[in-house]
């Protein structure tokens, strides 16, 4: 399960060691360790990290086919987590050692910035392969967060972005050597400590109002 660590106003959250996914469970503990990050004062940050093969490989969908009467309260839950780090009123970085996949990729572009590994893993919007239509909240965020042409290309070809292709398409802000993934991380989140409280939590608010307003939309969140 995700655990929050504070090192020296940085938070860093741990998603896991496994696949990462986005059990009930697991947004729970997400959004409990958000709490923690809102209720701290005074200069702040926050990164995300994982461990082994996945950042994150999206939606639970075991828990989802045993649980489908509950399918739109758990995506409205994923997409409400998407909108709180959205609208978080700190920097947020997304540290992706490994491969981020769908729901777990969203998760990344839902941070300001992204930090990814160079040489292995990849970052992909499958949806269209696997014949799953993209949420009207999930859509719009990646419409927000990336540019008209790349957003076309990852959300109806499902490509695999590499972390130097994802890199140029503007999906990640650096790919790196692996051992520089959480140094390259955590130097940005340092530089924009003082950036954090009510002031950002307002102007990305406005910044992605539209945005934000669908995430949190919980009336028909398929669309």
């Amino acid at each position: 399960m995700p655990v929050l660590q504070n090192q020296n106003d940085i938070f860093v959250l741990d998603l896991g060691d496994g696949e990462n996914r986005l059990h009930p469970d697991w947004i729970a503990a997400v959004n409990s360790a958000l709490d923690e990050v809102e209720k701290h004062e005074g200069p702040g940050a926050l990164v995300t990290v994982a461990n082994g093969k996945f950042y994150s490989n999206g939606l639970d969908l075991d828990w989802l086919s045993a649980h489908r009467d509950q399918h739109n309260d758990y995506i409205a839950a994923v997409q409400a987590l998407y909108a709180r780090f959205l609208a978080l009123p700190v920097m947020t970085v997304a540290a992706i050692q490994g491969h981020a996949f769908a729901a777990g990729a969203m998760l990344s572009l839902a941070h300001d910035f992204r930090v990814m590994r160079a040489d292995r893993g990849f970052w992909c919007l499958p949806e269209m392969d696997i014949n799953l239509p993209f949420p009207r909240g999930m859509a719009a965020l990646v419409q927000s967060r990336l540019s008209p042409q790349i957003a076309h290309e990852a959300m109806l070809t499902a490509r695999r972005y590499g972390g130097t292709d994802a890199q140029a398409a503007g999906i990640v802000d650096h790919a790196v050597e692996e051992a520089s993934i959480s140094e390259t991380a955590l130097t940005i989140a340092h530089a924009n400590l003082t950036k954090a409280g009510e002031t950002l939590g307002i102007t990305k608010s406005r910044m992605y109002a539209p945005v934000l307003a669908t995430l949190r939309d919980s009336s028909n969140p398929r669309g």
